[in-house]
């Protein structure tokens, strides 16, 4: 019987019998085939169990398979592993220990008293009985055991429907409690809860297993000296799919500059496969989305940087188009003492070190046409501005220099001296809500795709150009937080 319902249950849940597979440390092209061949010895097993003619046989083989699965737990134990054995599929499955190995022992130790008495005394025949019916009786009993089949099989089928239905349910309620998962939008956060950690606080520590259980620190990915980049990702995440080979080649091009943590959840199995696909070093799972809320990450694709020395170094990237900005951040600012931000990754005017730049209209040049939609929804373009000199901020909320300037721009924008320019900001990165929440006293514009930024010439942000009042070009591009604070008549005492 122990052996029939495992079976049964390791066959109703083929994803996770592949999972426990790979998770005891098999190569994962083991996992398909023994996910299918396991359950079937095992029924095998239980079958030829009940006739006296099979009996001795399957006793043997099951003695086999109980000194196999024994061997496997005890090597896990040696190394300190406690995978989910996955015995009994969804019916029961728990982190092996000493009384899993006290359980098989017990199976083990039964199978080896009916080798023990041999071949002729197995035992009773559970079956011996049925010669002894007359056809009639024979016929009942057989269109009962269809009758009872039809009823387990029944039975399965709606406490499928209704798991099916539970796990839709939770689905909906986890999109609309957080739309942003899976690349469908942002979410506001909690009530009196911060967007982000603040820049310098200390970066939440974690131990999570990698593919091979391995347990890895934030203080082991750090152990290097390097800057380190956590992405949140997930693997039913479209946009996470589409990044993952961009990570792959960042975690080799730029492992001397910093290293790159990918932080997923789900099973080892489909993690593996997304990591061997798309080159990627290392994928650490978290339980649910626990590491991931204390970093604040509400949704995936997204990400964040800890300095060398444990510290928050970036406000959250979300998104692609932002976690890529942060990475050719980061890069810049490790290859380099100046405070120039490159521009987004993939643009035809930028190679990723920043050495070559958009090219900027030259000074008394008409200023390149603009039409942006503000945080209200009001599209605006430069002619409202004709008659008084303009400074264009291009900014993005998940830039770390932008975020350095913040307070800077904020207190210029309180005490505007007499010939100062009217700010404009176009903002490359966050939600309406997020940008609302800077507190900026001038106009924003929303443009996620950088275009305009790529328009005046600007590579990266934090970035400003100055348009006098005849809409023409009246400087060249300031690059980076000090410049544009001094463009504009900030710049700090």
């Amino acid at each position: 019987m122990i052996f029939f319902v495992a079976g049964v249950a390791k066959l109703a849940d083929p994803k996770g019998s592949r999972r426990a597979t790979t998770d005891f440390g098999l190569p994962a092209a083991l996992a398909p085939p023994l996910a299918i061949l396991l359950p079937l010895s095992e029924l095998g097993i239980a079958i030829a169990l009940i006739p006296l003619a099979s009996a001795w046989l399957a006793a043997l083989a099951a003695l086999a398979l109980l000194a196999l699965f024994m061997s496997g737990i005890m090597v896990n134990l040696a190394r300190g592993r406690t995978p989910e054995c996955h015995c009994f599929g969804q019916v029961s499955s728990s982190a092996i220990g000493p009384k899993t190995l006290l359980r098989n022992a017990v199976l083990a130790f039964a199978a080896l008293f009916i080798v023990w008495r041999g071949w002729r005394g197995a035992g009773t025949s559970a079956v011996a009985w049925l010669g002894t019916l007359t056809p009639a009786e024979k016929a009942s009993f057989g269109l009962n055991l269809v009758f009872l089949a039809s009823l387990v099989c029944l039975g399965w089928f709606v406490l499928n429907l209704f798991r099916q239905y539970g796990r839709l349910l939770i689905r909906l309620d986890s999109l609309a409690a957080s739309p942003h998962e899976e690349g469908l939008g942002p979410v506001a956060q909690p009530s009196g809860q911060a967007a982000w950690l603040a820049l310098g606080a200390p970066a939440p520590d974690f131990a999570l297993r990698g593919l091979s259980g391995e347990i890895v620190t934030l203080g082991s990915l750090r152990s290097a000296g390097k800057p380190v980049l956590l992405v949140f990702t997930d693997p039913g995440c479209g946009p996470c799919s589409t990044l993952m080979p961009e990570i792959g080649s960042w975690q080799r091009a730029h492992v001397e500059e910093l290293t790159v943590g990918v932080i997923s959840r789900g099973s080892v199995e489909e993690n593996l496969a997304n990591a061997r696909k798309n080159g990627v070093r290392q994928i650490l799972l978290q339980e649910k989305r626990e590491t991931a809320l204390a970093y604040r990450a509400v949704g995936t694709p997204s990400a964040v940087l800890v300095d060398a020395e444990g510290r928050i170094g970036s406000a959250l990237a979300e998104g692609t188009d932002s976690i890529r900005a942060l990475v050719a951040h980061t890069l810049a600012r490790t290859t380099s003492e100046s405070h120039i931000a490159p521009a987004l990754p993939h643009s035809k005017t930028h190679c990723g070190d920043g050495s070559v730049r958009a090219l900027a209209p030259p000074i008394g040049e008409p200023a390149p046409r603009l039409s942006l939609p503000d945080l209200s929804g009001e599209v605006v373009e430069l002619d409202v501005y004709r008659g008084s000199d303009l400074a264009i901020l291009f900014w993005s909320s998940s830039c770390g220099f932008c975020q350095s300037i913040l307070g800077d721009i904020k207190a210029w924008e309180g005490r505007p001296g007499s010939g100062t320019p009217q700010l404009l900001i176009v903002s490359s990165g966050g939600t309406v809500e997020q940008n609302k929440g800077l507190g900026f006293r001038s106009r924003v514009l929303i443009e996620p795709a950088f275009s305009a930024g790529r328009a005046f010439g600007a590579s990266g942000t934090p970035s400003a150009i100055l348009v006098d009042s005849a809409r023409r070009i009246a400087s060249t591009v300031a690059i980076g937080g000090p410049a544009v604070l001094e463009l504009i008549g900030a710049r700090r005492d």
